[in-house]
């Protein structure tokens, strides 16, 4: 019987949706009820526990999972010393210092001697200790919002999204602390049959991820302008290049990132390229 390898995933939300985008992307089919714990995989040997996000880093650390996608801030709230294997760049959220309109606050520093709300006390804790600030964390599993208004608390630090919820109570973003994203973390006692399952995921999860940030480009170009159109799209070792019909004209293909596109489309454009078709990529490797 062939072995799997396990991943936890978070059971229900935005991290979830991700997660298991990202595994279906990599040709990894399965089914998942809300109602179901556990399932696994076709396609893949891959097995998959469905818990609470907070509990992730535990699953791993002893072993009922052998790896998890989970926050960053949950990760490092645990304390726990795993394998951080990727980072994998979705659900971003940022941890903020948030105070009461009218509080003067110039930096951490501001507040010294102060008791600050949270549910992240550990990552509060080493933060104000980075910066030689004494502030008391007030430890609160939910509603840190409210924590201020009912005198529990000077300050908080939380997770911001809009930052409507803290102006519904009165408070106001006051400085980003922690910025934290989806990662995946693996036990790092894995045997090396396992650890050869998880670099074979690893691969599928690196071509995906790869892909999402580039874009495919082909387009014609006189053919004394090739070297410069080369110069310009930069990033992979060689465009591929097909001598057309037209004499002195060529055909060019070639990934770019997406964040450079248009400054390429346009100096290609300035080069005498017609014909641009641009595609999206599904799976990628250098």
């Amino acid at each position: 019987m062939e072995r799997t390898i396990s991943i936890a995933v978070q059971k229900s939300g935005r991290l979830s949706e991700k997660s298991l985008d990202l595994i279906k992307a990599c040709g990894i089919d399965f089914s998942a009820d809300s109602r179901v714990l556990k399932a696994t995989a076709s396609g893949f040997p891959l097995s998959f526990l469905f818990v609470r996000d907070d509990d992730i880093p535990q699953y791993v650390a002893d072993g009922v999972a052998d790896i998890g996608i989970v926050g960053r801030n949950e990760y490092d709230e645990s304390g726990m010393e795993l394998d951080v294997v990727r980072d994998l760049g979705f659900a971003s959220c940022r941890l903020s210092i948030a105070v009461p309109r009218g509080f003067d606050y110039h930096g951490l520093k501001s507040l010294e001697g102060k008791r600050i709300a949270t549910s992240y006390p550990r990552i509060l804790s080493r933060i104000l200790t980075e910066n030689n600030v004494s502030a008391t964390p007030v430890v609160v599993s939910g509603s840190v919002e409210i924590t201020v208004d009912v005198g529990i608390a000077d300050a908080i630090a939380d997770l911001v999204s809009t930052g409507t919820t803290l102006k519904m109570n009165g408070l106001e973003e006051a400085e980003c602390i922690y910025r934290s994203s989806a990662i995946m973390i693996a036990n790092p006692d894995l045997d090396d049959e396992k650890r050869a399952l998880l670099t074979r995921l690893l691969e599928r999860i690196d071509a995906v991820m790869m892909a999402r940030h580039k874009k495919y480009i082909l387009f014609n170009l006189p053919e004394d302008k090739l070297d410069e159109a080369a110069a310009v799209i930069g990033g992979m070792k060689s465009p591929t290049v097909t001598p057309l019909m037209d004499k002195g004209w060529v055909s060019v293909q070639s990934a770019v990132d997406e964040s450079r596109f248009w400054a390429v489309f346009e100096r290609l454009r300035a080069l005498g390229a017609e014909g641009i078709l641009v595609m999206n990529i599904e799976k990628m490797t250098e």
